[in-house]
C-alpha cells in the first residue's frame, strides 16, 4: 500500500471538538504509534482514520467488535468475509473448509490459542479475547492496520509476542499505545495526541520515553 495524506481530520461529540482539525501524512512501511493519555483522542482518530481507508485495513477497535457466541474460528474466519461468496460463508458456518481451517489453525498457534479453536468466544477471558481480535486482523490480511491499544489486556512476554507478530504482518501501520516502551520498540515513528491535536511528531530512533511522558 503506498502512503497516504489525510488533511482536516476533525471529530465533535455533543457539540464539543475532539479531534483537529488537524493532518497526518502516512508514508510506505511506517510502523506508527499514537501515544497520549486517555481521551486525547486517540481512539476517535484511528475511527476517523478507518473510515478514509476502510477496504485497504484490517482493523482491531478497544471493544474488539467479536461475536460472543460464535467459536474462535469463526470470529477470526470473519476477517475474509467479504472475500468469499455468500454460499461459501454460509457452508463454513456449519462445516468449515479444510483450507481455512489449516490457516485460522496456524494463525491461533502463533498466539498461543489452538485449544481454543471451537470455543465460544463468551468463554475468554479478555486476555483470550483481544488474541481472537488480533488473529482475525491478520486474518484479514490487508496492507494496513489500525489498532487500538491492542495488547492492554495481555502480559508482558505475549504483549511483545503480539506487537512483533503486528510489526511483521503488516507493511504499514497505526497503533494506539498507552505503553511507551512497545511504541518505541515495535513502531517506527511516535505521534502524540494532546487534546485532539497532534503534538508531537518524531521517529522512533530520536525519541526517549522521557520525551513522550510529558505528554501524559
Amino acid at each position: 500500500m503506498s502512503g497516504f495524506d489525510l488533511s482536516g481530520l476533525t471529530a465533535s461529540f455533543s457539540g464539543k471538538r475532539v479531534i483537529g482539525p488537524l493532518s497526518l501524512q502516512v508514508n510506505p512501511s511506517e510502523k506508527i504509534a499514537l501515544v497520549g493519555k486517555s481521551g486525547a483522542g486517540k481512539s476517535t482518530l484511528i475511527r476517523l482514520i478507518h473510515e478514509r481507508v476502510n477496504r485497504d485495513s484490517s482493523l482491531i477497535p478497544q471493544e474488539l467488535g467479536l461475536v460472543s457466541a460464535l467459536s474462535v474460528f469463526h470470529n477470526v474466519y470473519m476477517g475474509q468475509l467479504d472475500k468469499h461468496a455468500t454460499w461459501y460463508n454460509t457452508v463454513t458456518l456449519a462445516r468449515p473448509f479444510a483450507k481455512d481451517r489449516t490457516e485460522v489453525n496456524s494463525l491461533l498457534q502463533s498466539l498461543g490459542m489452538t485449544e481454543k479453536f471451537w470455543t465460544p468466544t463468551a468463554s475468554l477471558s479478555g486476555g483470550q479475547r483481544q488474541r481472537v481480535a488480533i488473529a482475525r486482523a491478520l486474518y484479514r490480511n490487508a496492507p494496513m492496520l489500525l489498532a487500538d491499544e491492542p495488547v492492554s489486556a495481555l502480559d508482558g512476554p505475549m504483549a511483545h509476542s503480539v506487537m512483533a507478530l503486528l510489526r511483521d504482518g503488516f507493511s504499514t501501520s497505526i497503533i494506539a499505545l498507552h505503553d511507551v516502551e512497545l511504541a518505541l520498540k515495535y513502531c517506527t515513528r511516535i505521534v502524540g495526541i494532546q487534546d485532539g491535536q497532534i503534538a508531537l511528531d518524531d521517529t522512533a530512533e530520536r525519541l526517549a520515553a522521557s520525551d513522550i511522558m510529558s505528554l501524559y
